[in-house]
């Protein structure tokens, strides 16, 4: 069964109206307005933190994937992120639903709604995560994503309390690595696609313009979600704004008081890529 078809179907174990099959399938575009091809900026010569989130976040879709209908269901209300499971304790209790199980928080992170959900978000990962794996190093960089997916859980839960919707994603985790990028190289380059009418224009963009466009599109929709609820379109906008801000808040702090990079990199611009080895790289750096 397909996951966003179920997550529509969830709510408390109760079906709720389906959205507009259109607008099921243009979520993950509404949700990365802009698409990146290369990153300048320095990148981990061999980013495992990285890879290993793009393969745990594919192996739990293709999981999700193999499991009949109920069984889908079932993950998705009790595995996703529902609001009112801890601002209505008694209503969850009366679903099956432990209010004191705060795991979901994070758990939601690791699921996607479809194959577009996930491809986007996972190149958005690979784009930039290599380059924060290289600056924060290995553990450095899973504290940030783990930590982002922790906080955008809780901004969306702080912004929509009464919610009974399953939300469900890695973009607030990658939302923070996207801001803690902007933070840390802000003069790099983003090669992005945009299209004029037909035709796609590959245009380097300085890496903290396109964050706050990114950024920008992200508040504006939130807030139009925020003063007409009954037109949301099951995007977690302020799970991105809360992650966000809190990868540049980290990324602030790190680069503020903290050493230069730690691992071997290797940077890659539209004529070419090296590798630059860092004397400081540690032996558990070099896996």
């Amino acid at each position: 069964m397909d996951p966003a078809a179920a997550v529509d179907r969830a709510c408390f174990g109760q079906p709720v109206v389906d959205p507009p099959q259109a607008a099921r399938q243009t979520r993950a575009r509404r949700e990365k307005p802009l698409f990146p091809l290369i990153d300048t900026a320095p990148r981990a010569a061999r980013p495992l933190i990285t890879l290993g989130l793009i393969a745990a976040n594919t192996l739990v879709f293709l999981w999700m994937l193999s499991l009949p209908p109920r069984a889908l269901q079932s993950v998705l209300v009790h595995a996703a992120l529902i609001p009112a499971r801890y601002t209505e304790p008694e209503l969850a209790r009366a679903a099956g639903l432990d209010p004191s199980n705060w795991w979901p928080l994070l758990t939601n992170a690791f699921m996607h709604g479809g194959w577009l959900h996930l491809i986007s978000n996972m190149w958005f990962l690979w784009i930039f995560g290599p380059a924060m794996e290289a600056r924060f190093t290995r553990l450095g960089f899973f504290v940030l994503y783990i930590a982002g997916a922790l906080a955008a859980s809780v901004v969306h839960l702080a912004a929509h309390p009464e919610s009974t919707e399953p939300v469900l994603g890695a973009s607030g985790a990658i939302a923070a690595v996207i801001g803690a990028h902007a933070v840390t190289y802000p003069a790099a380059r983003v090669i992005t696609i945009i299209l004029l009418v037909f035709i796609p224009l590959f245009v380097p963009i300085p890496a903290v313009l396109f964050a706050l466009i990114w950024f920008a599109l992200q508040l504006f929709q939130g807030t139009i979600e925020l003063m007409t609820p009954n037109l949301a379109g099951g995007v977690a906008w302020w799970a991105h704004i809360g992650g966000f801000a809190f990868g540049a808040l980290f990324a602030f702090i790190v680069t503020r008081f903290g050493g230069p990079p730690r691992v071997a990199t290797t940077t890659y611009t539209p004529r070419g890529s090296w590798r630059v080895p860092n004397a400081r790289t540690r032996d558990w750096d070099r896996l």
